[in-house]
């Protein structure tokens, strides 16, 4: 994977004072323990994961960070921001609306389901949904760009709170414990990563 931190891992830091118990635990659980699907339907259970594949496709990883298994888990617990459009449908039924748009919109431009799709009409079809280029009547009066956005924002939240992620961007984990100190403009604290080729490296 292309990357300025290639070789860098984050987990290396595993028992230095940039992590302490909790971000363990909290770690632990994203690596080892993914949820089982309990909300969304096979079906659409599927379609969400052909979704994540190309909003952030993974095709150098030998094994993907799963992301539709968290998001169902989200739905199931009924974990939302706390707050929603005026008239907008509550969480849950908002998500089984706006996958039902996207395999109706898929079905309506090429008479298959979004993940019988190949990736390029995937593609065209995610672009028309976050330009609105859809019929509002396979939407249940859900906003299609509306919805795109809550699932970019969705998957987008999931991949980069895996510790793989963090390691493609050099990020050096939350500041509990440790904390940043150095943070003007360039600069960087010793225990964060530091691009490859700088001729420096991170400490613990």
């Amino acid at each position: 994977m292309r990357t300025p931190w290639a070789g860098y891992d984050v987990l290396d830091k595993w028992e230095s004072p940039s992590f302490d118990t909790v971000t363990r635990g909290v770690l632990s659980q994203r690596l080892h323990a993914v949820p089982e699907r309990r909300f969304l339907s096979e079906d659409e259970f599927r379609q969400l994961e052909a979704i994540a594949a190309r909003l952030i496709p993974q095709p150098d990883r030998a094994a993907p960070i799963p992301i539709a298994p968290w998001i169902d888990a989200d739905l199931f617990e009924n974990r939302s921001e706390g707050f929603r459009r005026t008239g907008a449908p509550r969480l849950q039924d908002a998500w089984r609306r706006g996958l039902a748009g996207v395999e109706a919109t898929a079905r309506r431009r090429y008479v298959r389901g979004f993940s019988d799709l190949d990736p390029a009409s995937q593609d065209r079809t995610l672009e028309a949904i976050q330009s609105g280029e859809v019929a509002d009547v396979d939407w249940g009066g859900l906003s299609a760009e509306d919805f795109f956005g809550e699932l970019l924002k969705a998957v987008a939240g999931v991949y980069y709170a895996h510790p793989s992620a963090w390691s493609e961007i050099g990020f050096g984990g939350p500041a509990s414990p440790r904390g940043y100190v150095r943070l003007g403009l360039n600069q960087r604290d010793p225990w964060e990563a530091e691009p490859a080729g700088s001729g420096r490296r991170s400490a613990p």
